[in-house]
């Protein structure tokens, strides 16, 4: 596993943190992610119940992925702190595939535990989905 972790100065508004996570596209180290998800999402003082959202929804997110991943490759997570908001994106190789269904049970989870979720496929070759979540923001009932 590398973790990078990368500071910049974004202006008048304040510091923007960068953290990197590579990992094997493999179910088994999913655990790390989730960790790192609530470790970050506790140091820009989210509530308990949205850590826990977001530990799900990277988790959710991870799992939709790893069925698409080229076996052997590795799993990209780069996380995107900034004041009030974490955005999470993570990225595998694939073998030409689609975009995530949007319809299926999992895309929902995703968009009842997160403010905004998207699939990007800016290539044939990979996926990613990117997610973010703001401290405090009232979800739907």
């Amino acid at each position: 596993m590398t973790e990078e972790t990368e500071t910049r100065a974004e202006g008048v508004a304040g510091i923007r943190d960068v953290v990197s996570i590579r990992l094997p596209a493999a179910s088994a180290y999913l655990s790390v992610l989730r960790t790192a998800t609530a470790g970050l999402a506790a140091r820009l003082d989210f509530t308990l119940d949205e850590i826990e959202d977001l530990r799900i929804a990277v988790d959710e997110a991870c799992a939709m992925l790893l069925t698409e991943a080229v076996p052997g490759t590795d799993l990209t997570a780069e996380f995107e702190l900034t004041g009030q908001e974490m955005q999470v994106s993570v990225e595998v190789a694939t073998v030409g595939n689609s975009a995530p269904k949007r319809d299926d049970f999992a895309w929902m989870v995703l968009t009842a535990l997160a403010d905004d979720v998207d699939a990007v496929t800016d290539s044939p070759d990979r996926m990613a989905i990117v997610l973010r979540k703001r401290r405090g923001a009232a979800r739907p009932a």
